[in-house]
């Protein structure tokens, strides 16, 4: 018997195309407009997660100076800041492993906005390019690099500042969406 591939999860959220992410982190406010267009099942995806409360109360897990910083893994929601800035294991498992029990399909490939500006908003995923869930990243500058391989889905309106003062266990307090006319 063959591997069997679980289906790609697709999103229930119903966007109205005006969606902002606002992010409450331990370091400040951030406001993102969602690319609900060029990336509808990534922002819708990442509308649910945040409606649901998914991502409040977790850490920053991975910082790398000039390129990335990064969060949305529930693995470090039981810890500490000190603990995920030290890169230890968490109760459910090491920071950067961790989902929402399932995959989305990835649009970087049909996406015509997919440009990792200086402080866009992506996700993260692993090897298979159809494997984003719930984590994501903003860029520390621009990394065209990654334009052909992972999935843009938001600008930063406000907060380039505190983007650029996130570290490895600053705390993702809540992300509520709000809407531009909001």
């Amino acid at each position: 018997m063959g591997f069997i591939q679980d289906p790609l999860y697709t999103p229930a959220y119903r966007l109205s195309g005006d969606e902002v992410a606002v992010f409450d982190t331990s370091r400040g406010m951030i406001r993102v407009q969602l690319d609900t267009e060029g990336a509808p099942i990534h922002a819708a995806n990442f509308c649910e997660l945040a409606s649901s409360g998914f991502y409040d109360e977790l850490k920053f897990h991975r910082y790398v100076p000039g390129f990335v910083i990064q969060g949305g893994c529930p693995n470090t929601r039981e810890m500490t800041p000190e603990q995920v800035a030290r890169g230890e294991v968490g109760p459910t498992g090491m920071p950067g492993t961790g989902g929402p029990g399932y995959r989305i399909r990835e649009e970087f490939t049909t996406n015509p906005r997919n440009s990792h500006e200086d402080r866009a908003l992506a996700m993260a995923r692993s090897a298979d390019p159809n494997s984003a869930g719930s984590q994501f990243y903003f860029c520390l500058g621009a990394q065209h690099g990654l334009d052909s391989g992972y999935t843009v889905f938001g600008r930063t309106i406000e907060g380039e500042d505190v983007i650029g003062e996130l570290r490895s266990g600053d705390v993702i307090n809540s992300v509520r969406i709000e809407h531009l006319d909001a």
